[in-house]
C-alpha cells in the first residue's frame, strides 16, 4: 500500500529526514512517535505530495509521488494538526463541498455524505455551524472531510489535540474503526492513545528511525532486568536517552 524508501529531507543545511524507509500494508494502523522536531510533520508533508522530499522514493498503491502526485492525493485523507476547517460554514454544507473539492462523483455525493455523518456521529450537529462546535466535534468534522472521498491512506497528525477524555475516546474509536476500510498513519505525543489503536509503532529521531515494530513486540520486551512487560512511555524514554545510531544498533541485535 505505501512505500517509503530512503527518503530524506533538506531545509537548506538542516536535515529534517535521514534515509527514512518503511513499508505499510492494507488495514495497518501504525503510531508515528517522535519529540517535537524528530522529523514526523515533514515526513507527513512529504506523503501528502505537500512538500517533495529531497531524496529517497514514496510509492502509494502502486503510484510513483514524482510520477503520480495528483492521482496519489486521490487516494490520501489528511487531517492536519489544525483541521481545514470553515468557521462559518454548516457542518452538512462544508462536508459537501470536501466531496466536491475532492472529486467524489455527482451521483454519490449524497449517499457518501450521509455516511460519514453517520460513521463520525454527526447527525445531531450536522445543520450546526462549524464555529459553533466542541472541539470534539470539530475533530470528528475534520476526519469526516479526510475520508469523504474514500481514501486508501488516511493520514492523521495529532487527532486528539485539545480534547477532554470522553472526545479521546470517541475520537480513538472512530479511528479504530477505520482498519477496514483504510490504512492508517497516526501521529501523537500521547503514548496511551497509541497503544489503544496501533498494530506497529515507528519511532523518530533526528530524522532517523530509531525502530519500527509491532506494538505487541515493544511493551513485552523482557531482558535479565526487566522481567515485567514495558510500557509505552518507558520504550520511548530508554531510546531517547540514547543516541539514534546507537539505538538502531541495539534493535538490530
Amino acid at each position: 500500500m505505501l512505500i517509503v524508501d530512503q527518503v530524506s529531507k533538506n531545509f537548506a543545511a538542516f536535515q529534517a529526514l535521514d534515509q527514512v524507509s518503511f513499508e505499510m500494508h492494507s488495514g495497518d494502523i501504525i503510531g508515528l512517535l517522535g519529540k517535537n522536531g524528530a522529523g514526523k510533520t515533514t515526513l507527513m508533508r512529504i506523503l501528502t505530495s505537500y512538500i517533495s522530499a529531497s531524496s529517497g522514493k514514496v510509492i502509494i498503491d502502486g503510484d510513483d509521488m514524482t510520477k503520480h502526485s495528483v492521482n496519489i492525493r486521490r487516494k490520501i485523507g489528511y487531517l492536519p494538526e489544525k483541521p481545514p476547517l470553515y468557521a462559518d460554514m454548516t457542518v452538512q454544507y462544508y462536508l459537501k463541498f470536501a466531496a466536491e473539492i475532492k472529486d467524489v462523483p455527482k451521483q454519490k455525493r449524497r449517499s457518501q455524505l450521509a455516511k460519514v455523518i453517520q460513521e463520525c456521529d454527526l447527525e445531531q450537529v450536522k445543520h450546526k455551524t462549524i464555529g459553533t462546535l466542541s472541539k470534539g466535534f470539530k475533530q470528528r468534522v475534520g476526519i469526516a472531510q479526510a475520508i469523504i472521498h474514500e481514501p486508501k491512506l488516511l493520514i492523521l497528525d495529532e487527532p486528539t489535540s485539545g480534547l477532554d477524555p470522553m472526545q479521546i475516546q470517541q475520537v480513538l474509536a472512530l479511528i479504530k474503526n477505520q482498519q477496514d476500510q483504510r490504512t492508517v498513519l497516526l501521529s501523537t505525543h500521547t503514548l496511551t492513545e497509541i497503544e489503544q489503536v496501533a498494530k506497529r509503532v515507528i519511532l523518530l529521531k533526528a530524522g532517523q528511525i530509531v525502530f519500527d515494530k509491532p506494538l505487541d513486540e515493544l511493551l513485552n520486551v523482557s531482558n535479565s532486568n526487566q522481567v515485567q512487560p514495558l510500557t509505552l512511555e518507558q520504550v520511548f524514554i530508554n531510546h531517547h536517552q540514547q543516541p539514534p545510531r546507537e539505538s538502531q544498533a541495539l534493535e538490530s541485535r
